[in-house]
């Protein structure tokens, strides 16, 4: 049965997989035992429940992760789910930098997912925090009363699109480079994209 759920480009996905080979493989292992369908999104392996995410693998340079989509809402008895920055409202990670790190946790990964899926059947949603909520820059804030179209554009993204701006342009501890970052995006804003499009 579990033969039935595996993609081919997921296949394509750890066959390529240079680092942490061995590692997707007992972790790609360990998740079908759970039962869920797997696809690739956002170049990653990802494990889903009717159409819905629950986990998805990656790596990075120090470590490879299972993400879990509703991690905050997961009660983390062993202490193991790590927000991965702060402005992070609902994954969270399992790291790994082995095999045996992986296999030694086996019972508890399967137990986390299996906790993710009783959240995701229940429908219960992360309560993100509203983008109105998350500081103004002053600098955004004086292009916004130097161009109202810009300030009227930007009320028009959706909350993601929202956020995501307010955090990168909040982010330099510099007000010139919070400037260019503005200048940048400008014109994206206007045209109603978001950082990433």
């Amino acid at each position: 049965m579990v033969s039935s759920r595996m993609s081919i480009s997921v296949d394509e996905f750890y066959g390529k997989a240079k680092r942490w080979k061995d590692e997707f493989g007992e972790l790609r292992r360990i998740i079908q035992e759970c039962q869920l369908n797997e696809e690739v999104k956002w170049g990653c392996p990802c494990y889903t429940f009717q159409n819905k995410n629950i986990v998805l693998v990656h790596g990075f340079k120090e470590y490879c992760a299972v993400l879990f989509f509703k991690g905050s809402l997961l009660q983390d008895a062993n202490g193991v789910l790590i927000q991965q920055t702060e402005n992070v409202q609902a994954g969270r990670q399992m790291r790994f930098t082995n095999v045996r790190e992986i296999a030694a946790m086996a019972s508890i990964l399967k137990a986390y997912i299996y906790d993710a899926l009783e959240v995701e059947k229940a429908g219960i949603e992360v309560n993100f925090k509203k983008s109105t909520e998350y500081k103004i820059p002053e600098e955004l804030h004086s292009k916004f009363e130097e161009m109202p179209v810009l300030k009227t554009a930007f009320e028009a993204l959706t909350p993601g699109r929202q956020r995501a701006y307010l955090l990168h342009f909040s982010e330099p501890k510099q007000s010139k480079t919070r400037v260019s970052r503005i200048e940048k995006y400008e014109q994206h804003i206007l045209e109603g994209k978001g950082l990433q499009d």
